[in-house]
């Protein structure tokens, strides 16, 4: 009988069953949808009415001043306002996906709306032609609109979040459109709203770039009323003679073919999900129509409004609110009349086992194979169902079956229950939103939590989010701030337990976003209070600035130890405060106080000139001045006589003033006058020479610059100047004269008077100038015999070195020579794999003045020689010496060879090497062709 009862109310559509359930019996009163402007939210939002000034319709006990008015889907009064908005008629309303009301005028205007009737500026208009040619129609999608005016012309807002209108292309048609349906841009190939428009006999599609004309005999005669799908693949088109046709978006052919009794276009016109159409006229019922068979009518004694969902058609009335919808396949295979499948024969095994008959078990034998299909079909049908004690009822009937099912999947019951626990309490008439389950999943959960606390129905919107197990801070959130809203009778305290109540049961929640909202709304003390919670300085210390605690953001910057953030509050700081204000603020704190100076020190130099003056820190002025001048310094403008020198040497009279206050920087004073003076004579002197060469060189470069020039006066009034030693007098001049080359000049200079240098520099700058001519003048003149000895060595002059050598008589000096053959007595001393204690004998034995072959032999039979002899055998005879004949060649070139050479050296001293009475180095009649080379200290040669 359950079965019976409940396919009773359905329709048959062909082969297709649809049934109409009563949502809700509307509560409120006096509403007459034949007298209004009604807007309804999709996904079952809230309904906008407002009495249609179009119409002339007799008041009663309600005023002459018009009220918009918004109810929930249950004729709940949410809010309502009084319309005093100028443009002229209202053309058009509609809701946008975040249910924001969207009314347009006459002149173009687009005011609009949120759910509690408020305002939201700035409104939008949608351009000059609009406002001159006046709007006639508009056609809204789900986030858009395009609209008809007087001339004909197109306008479009393709997204109310941006708000940016466009225009789109001319007809070039005379008289107006017919009618108008707008195929959404996620539909569209080129990303673009597309407008079909019927002209005449014709159907034009409008976009920004062109027109379009639709080819074809596909739709024949006059159009007088189209309307594109749910999902923008079809078109519903009435036409003049009273056809209803459907065909693809594409116009390739028609699916559907039906002619109505009328042949006046209807008032309304809507898609019943994607398997019928709904026509609606004044008096007459409301016919649906399919693809085939007889169409199905509704009959009704009052004004009706048409809601599109995507499963199905909300029918609004004066009093009640309807769903028609086709019956899902699930729920038809259990409550079909007749039906023996599976679902059907569990839930009547349900029925069986309530009444314990046994008829239960044997329903349960007949479907025992299919028992999982007819599980998940009771599932789903009670997902599909308003009614609760139905839905009850087939959850139970699944948990029966499941209970003999064991390969079915255990937590699809509960997540069921926990989808049908949350439809359930939205669809409560005082929340009054009517969702199906296919609507719930295609606007997410998140997204009827964000409906829900929009609507202010933040408990339900918080159990809610935590029940799906999702974040609750925007539910908290936006409680808070709608709290400080609402409670201005409510002292700051009081409120501020209430808030924090509630606030601390959402970890990491931002006190300072409800801080921002109590100070927007004039409560800076609440502000305050709050934003002492907030654990995250980078939100804390913004807000702190925004309501004026500025010492307090500075502290906290300071504590969190982020240098970005102590940046901000010290330009904010910077730019409210007196100077002398922002310094007291920051010379306690020593980051907030260093970031400044080195921030200053780069970009601010005057500003922190001023605070080193307040501090005291005259020093720390002067360096900023010194610097400065060094910086001017660097201008291409200070040369030559420019008058940038004397700024820059009054920057350094300045700071020379103020280091003198200071008994610390006695040095830094006196640098700093001589400075100035040294400047003061280079600008001078590249005045007088007209070189600009001068500035910016030392005191050394100054006076051999002046001699090197010629200006010998000068160079010896910056020598006085400046009180530079006769030494270092002696040393410039040698070398200047000799960088010009003014020989005479500096053999006059050394003849003045005995040089403090002594003679070596004069040596030396000769040499340097490869004039050993003039390096002889002065040679003989050196007092050292060493030195004058490694003179004529490097001037070539070899028995002059090795007479002045043997002079000196040092022991801590050897002479070292070269035999007739041209080797060296140290090169084997010297060679990089002799060991540093060998060589030392070796070199002891082969530079004696008396060296002969017996003190050869002798050096031969000690460790030297053995090392020698035995590096020589072990070379030659080990095994390992050479695997092959390239290793064995690389071995002779590279290590090999030497040794060969040194030891064949040695024997040829022994046999053939003078002996003790014909010294190397001696008296004279020593052999010519042994010529001292070099003289070295001992350990150079190492």
């Amino acid at each position: 009988m359950a079965n019976v009862s409940v396919a009773a109310e359905w329709q048959l559509l062909y082969n297709r069953y649809y049934r109409k359930p009563e949502l809700y019996p509307l509560r409120w009163k006096n509403i007459d949808l034949s007298r209004n402007k009604v807007a309804c939210a999709p996904f079952g939002g809230p309904i906008a009415v407002i009495r249609d000034d179009s119409k002339i319709v007799q008041l009663y006990s309600e005023s002459a001043l018009r009220k918009l008015r918004i109810f929930t889907s249950s004729g709940v009064l949410i809010s309502d306002t009084v319309w005093k908005n100028p443009g002229g008629r209202l053309i058009g309303m509609s809701w946008t996906e975040d249910q924001t009301l969207i009314c347009i005028v006459q002149d173009g205007t687009v005011y609009r709306y949120n759910i509690h009737a408020e305002l939201i500026e700035p409104n939008v208009t949608l351009g000059k032609e609009c406002f001159e040619q006046n709007v006639v129609e508009c056609v809204f999608w789900g986030n858009g609109v395009v609209c008809l005016t007087e001339g004909g012309l197109l306008f479009c807002i393709p997204d109310f979040k941006v708000m940016r209108p466009c225009q789109l292309a001319e007809t070039g048609a005379e008289d107006l459109p017919n009618c108008m349906a707008v195929i959404e841009p996620k539909y569209t190939v080129s990303g673009n709203v597309e407008v079909l428009v019927g002209i005449g006999d014709r159907i034009l599609i409008v976009d920004e770039d062109g027109v379009q004309t639709v080819e074809g005999d596909v739709v024949q005669g006059l159009v007088q009323k189209m309307v594109v799908s749910w999902d923008g693949k079809f078109l519903a088109i009435f036409t003049h003679d009273g056809r209803i046709l459907v065909t693809d978006i594409n116009f390739k052919g028609v699916l559907l073919e039906y002619n109505c009794e009328s042949a006046l276009p209807p008032e309304q016109l809507a898609w019943c999900g994607l398997d019928s159409v709904l026509l609606y006229w004044d008096d007459t019922p409301l016919l649906m129509v399919g693809p085939r068979g007889d169409p199905v009518h509704y009959f009704y004694d009052e004004p009706l409004l048409l809601i599109p969902e995507c499963d199905g058609v909300r029918i609004l009335s004066n009093t009640s609110l309807e769903f028609l919808q086709r019956v899902p396949d699930s729920t038809v295979s259990i409550f079909k009349i007749g039906s023996t499948s599976p679902a059907a024969l569990l839930y009547d095994a349900l029925d069986h086992f309530d009444r314990r008959s046994a008829k239960a078990d044997e329903n349960l034998r007949l479907i025992q194979k299919s028992l999982p299909e007819a599980v998940e079909a009771c599932i789903d049908a009670a997902g599909h169902e308003f009614d609760v004690s139905r839905q009850r009822t087939l959850l139970r009937a699944a948990s029966y079956g499941q209970a003999f099912c064991s390969n079915f999947q255990r937590d699809r019951i509960q997540e069921m229950c926990k989808t049908l626990r949350v439809l359930n309490a939205v669809r409560d008439p005082e929340i009054g939103i009517p969702l199906s389950i296919k609507q719930y999943k295609l606007l997410t959960p998140s997204v009827l939590i964000a409906r829900l606390v929009n609507a202010h129905r933040h408990l339900l919107a918080l159990r809610i989010s935590e029940y799906v197990g999702m974040n609750q801070e925007v539910v908290i959130m936006h409680w808070a701030c709608s709290k400080i809203t609402a409670s201005l009778a409510i002292p700051d305290a009081a409120l501020l337990e209430i808030l924090l109540d509630k606030l601390k049961l959402c970890r990491g929640i931002s006190y300072a976003a409800v801080a921002a909202h109590a100070d927007k709304n004039g409560r800076r003390k609440l502000a305050a209070m709050l934003v002492e919670h907030e654990p995250r300085s980078s939100k804390q210390v913004p807000l702190l600035l925004s309501i004026g605690e500025e010492d307090t953001a500075l502290m906290k910057a300071t504590e969190s130890g982020d240098t970005d953030l102590a940046y901000l509050v010290l330009f904010h700081i910077w730019q409210k405060k007196q100077p002398l204000e922002f310094f007291g603020m920051i010379q306690a704190r020593p980051l907030p106080r260093d970031l400044f100076i080195s921030y200053a020190r780069c970009y601010k130099h005057e500003f922190l000139k001023d605070f080193f003056l307040s501090t005291g820190q005259l020093q720390e002025v002067a360096f900023l001045l010194w610097k400065e001048s060094w910086e001017l310094g660097k201008n291409p403008m200070a040369s030559k006589g420019s008058p940038l020198h004397g700024p820059r040497i009054k920057l350094i009279d300045k700071a020379q003033n103020l280091f003198a206050e200071t008994k610390e920087h006695t040095f830094e004073s006196k640098a700093a006058e001589e400075h100035a003076k040294l400047l003061r004579i280079q600008h001078e002197l590249e005045v007088s020479t007209k070189q600009a060469i001068f500035v910016d060189s030392s005191i050394s470069d100054t006076i051999r610059t002046c001699i090197v020039l010629g200006n010998h006066r000068a160079a010896m009034k910056v020598k006085t100047e400046f009180k530079v030693s006769e030494k270092r007098w002696y040393w410039l001049k040698v070398f200047a004269l000799a960088t010009i080359r003014d020989w005479e000049a500096l053999e006059k200079f050394s003849k003045e008077k005995r040089p403090p240098i002594g003679y070596r520099p004069f040596v030396e700058a000769c040499v340097d100038a490869d004039e050993k001519g003039e390096a002889l003048k002065y040679i003989p003149k050196l007092a050292d015999l060493r030195e004058r000895a490694e003179a004529y060595a490097r001037i070539g002059m070899a028995k002059e070195a090795a007479d002045a050598a043997s002079q000196a008589k040092d022991g801590n000096h050897r002479l070292f020579c070269v035999a007739p053959t041209g080797h060296c007595h140290w090169w084997l001393g010297s060679f990089p794999f002799f060991p540093s204690h060998l060589r030392q004998q070796w070199f002891d034995a082969t530079t004696e003045a008396s060296f002969n072959k017996r003190s050869l032999l002798a050096s031969c039979s000690s460790d030297s020689g053995r090392w020698l002899v035995m590096s020589f055998i072990r070379l030659f005879f080990s095994p390992n010496s050479a695997v092959s004949f390239g290793g064995y060649c690389a071995s002779a070139a590279c290590f090999v060879l030497p040794y060969f050479l040194c030891f064949f050296y040695v024997l040829y001293l022994v046999l053939f090497h003078v002996d003790a009475s014909d010294s190397i180095v001696s008296k004279e009649g020593s052999d010519s062709r042994l010529v001292p080379v070099l003289v070295l200290p001992r350990g150079e040669g190492d």
